[in-house]
């Protein structure tokens, strides 16, 4: 019984030795094989010129890896001193407007390794209580950058906040600060999208958007309606420019950073004062999607957030054709005033 045993073991011993030699001479052969072979697509022939499309490998090692570590909280302070790394006030802000494409600019932006980007709207100047906790707080939000980077953040309610101007020149009178606008009429009926989403996921009803944007009384348009008071860009800017020169604005065009993105970028990368960095390999269409994705190197790919590019609701056109009759006026002041002309009707 037990000379059964011992050759039933030498046996399955023999069959494992013969499958583990198997493979390991399999292996050899393979890795052989794909040394002889040219690959099909070379590294080299993805991108241009070295400078000029490419994206340091340096930025990107610091970027998506040693800073993804800090961001997580995972670094001791030893580290964060030997890297030399701090948290910054931020020297950009993206101050608006809401549904004019913040994200999208925040996130495209942030492609450059000069840039990096506050993850979360802070609302520091737009909320007292946030305001009350002090700099020195706001600061702390921030994420762990290099001294040679720009930090950004964005938060869209601060161009319609009537204290936040003299609140962020109270911090930084020479900052630099960023507006990205829509056509009006289709930046309030987005707002209105996306407010009329969240009440439906809580199963709540809602007005249409006519009965919101025209006064029912008047039959004027309703100027009380914040969608509506959001697109009139010439106040609210008439409000910034007591604390700040338009030299200290950029204005972005949310409507051509959906479609032809790169233009746009490389006008925000002059008025950073940041070397080019941003090429159309960073930005590639996607057609399920219906609008452009980010692309950081090979590997590493990004599309912005399914929420983004909702379906608008059909309004009614003679409501359409009232509003954009309301906004023309304030619309060209603001082309006088930011010195860049849109089409919008």
């Amino acid at each position: 019984m037990l000379f059964k045993q011992q050759a039933l073991l030498r046996q399955k011993l023999f069959v494992l030795g013969s499958l583990a030699i198997g493979s390991l001479l399999y292996l050899v052969a393979r890795v052989g094989s794909l040394d002889r072979l040219q690959p099909l697509c070379p590294i080299d022939g993805r991108f241009g010129p070295r400078g000029q499309d490419e994206i340091p490998l340096r930025a990107l090692q610091f970027k998506r890896g040693l800073l993804h570590e800090f961001r997580k909280g995972n670094a001791t302070k030893e580290q964060i001193r030997l890297h030399n790394l701090v948290q910054q006030l931020p020297k950009a802000i993206i101050i608006g407007v809401r549904k004019g494409g913040t994200r999208a600019l925040l996130e495209m932006l942030n492609l450059h390794p000069a840039v990096v980007k506050a993850s979360q709207e802070i609302h520091f100047f737009d909320n007292d209580e946030n305001y009350a906790k002090g700099i020195e707080w706001y600061r702390k939000k921030m994420p762990f950058s290099y001294p040679h980077q720009i930090t950004i953040e964005k938060s869209p309610a601060y161009f319609i906040t009537e204290e936040v101007p003299e609140r962020i020149y109270k911090m930084n009178s020479s900052i630099k600060l960023l507006i990205i606008v829509r056509e009006p009429t289709t930046r309030a009926i987005s707002d209105y999208t996306q407010v009329l989403e969240g009440k439906e996921r809580k199963n709540k009803t809602y007005y249409k958007f006519e009965k919101l944007a025209i006064d029912p009384n008047t039959c004027e348009v309703n100027t009380k309606y914040k969608a509506v008071r959001t697109s009139i860009y010439t106040k609210h800017l008439e409000r910034w420019l007591k604390y700040f020169p338009i030299e200290q604005f950029h204005i972005v065009d949310g409507d051509r950073l959906i479609t032809e993105p790169l233009p746009e970028l490389q006008l925000v990368e002059k008025f950073l004062n940041l070397p080019p960095r941003i090429s159309q390999y960073n930005l590639y269409f996607n057609a399920t999607r219906g609008f452009y994705c980010l692309r950081f190197n090979i590997v590493f790919n990004k599309c912005l957030a399914g929420s983004k590019g909702r379906i608008h609701p059909e309004v009614d056109t003679s409501v359409v054709t009232k509003l954009r009759k309301f906004f023309h006026p304030f619309n060209q002041k603001f082309y006088q005033i930011t010195g860049r002309t849109f089409s919008w009707p």
